[in-house]
């Protein structure tokens, strides 16, 4: 695909990319696909996903009480328990706004070890990186930012989010849609969102805007954005995800790159 080949000209001095259809199919690729690269909050889908696996499993439920009084499980994957950002601080009631939170997904780890009796890397490594092959994954500290992993891993994990294996299809849909709607909030680097839509540990596009996907994906379109440059988005209307790796930080530079790039990757893709 001719639109991957935007990455060369990006500030960072490694990049991968790839664009994958719903049944697998690798529809294009561009990079260095085992180089390993620092995930920051793409960690997020990760950890998400075996949250997801441990509510099928029984560890907990969506309702089981965590983090601050009246805060559930499912708040915290939704980014709604109130929790601030980088502190155990309550800076709203749970359900009263989107407050993004690397806390929340500690809490949500910790939640899971005492469950299981299991360190949470080592959950996440036997329920999603070992049974879809991510050899090369790793989470080497905090669930909500410390992952890294390569394009091929990935395209792998991107697979599975489009077809489940490891998921019941209802759980996955109900992670991939809206909970807890017409939520304000703040999309980190895109600024105040008077609907912050989420769904249970992935972000929803919705009618967000500005966004960081492209302006032609679809409402529908789920995923997740990392600090360290990084992307996954799923657009089921599209029928393809597109994994995007890089070395150089989120700041204006992808601001500027990532939704002309989206964009041209659909209109690829579409024929547009």
């Amino acid at each position: 695909m001719k639109s991957l080949l935007a990455i060369d000209s990006w500030p960072s001095t490694h990049a991968a990319a790839a664009v994958v259809a719903e049944d697998g199919a690798i529809l294009g690729t561009h990079g260095e696909a085992d180089h390993r690269f620092a995930l920051a909050s793409v960690t997020k889908l990760l950890s998400s996903y075996a949250f997801l696996v441990a509510l099928e499993e029984g560890a907990f439920e969506l309702d089981t009480p965590a983090g601050p009084e009246g805060s559930t499980v499912k708040h915290l994957l939704a980014h709604s328990s109130g929790y601030d950002f980088a502190e155990r601080k309550v800076r709203f009631a749970p359900g009263e706004r989107r407050l993004y939170s690397n806390v929340g997904f500690d809490v949500l780890a910790e939640t899971l070890e005492q469950a299981t009796q299991m360190r949470f890397a080592d959950y996440l490594a036997e329920a999603v990186f070992q049974p879809l092959g991510m050899i090369s994954t790793s989470l080497d500290g905090s669930p909500a930012a410390d992952g890294v992993s390569t394009l091929k891993d990935l395209v792998a994990f991107a697979t599975e989010l489009q077809s489940p294996t490891l998921l019941d299809v209802q759980t996955h849909s109900q992670a991939t849609h809206v909970v807890f709607p017409d939520l304000p909030g703040i999309l980190p680097g895109y600024g105040r969102q008077k609907n912050n839509t989420w769904g249970l540990g992935f972000e929803i596009r919705a009618e967000k805007s500005p966004h960081w996907t492209g302006k032609q994906n679809s409402p529908a379109t789920y995923g997740h954005f990392g600090q360290a440059g990084t992307f996954l988005w799923v657009d089921p209307e599209l029928g393809a995800a597109c994994v995007t790796l890089t070395d150089k930080p989120f700041g204006p530079w992808a601001v500027d790159a990532w939704t002309p790039f989206n964009d041209d990757v659909v209109t690829e893709l579409t024929g547009g």
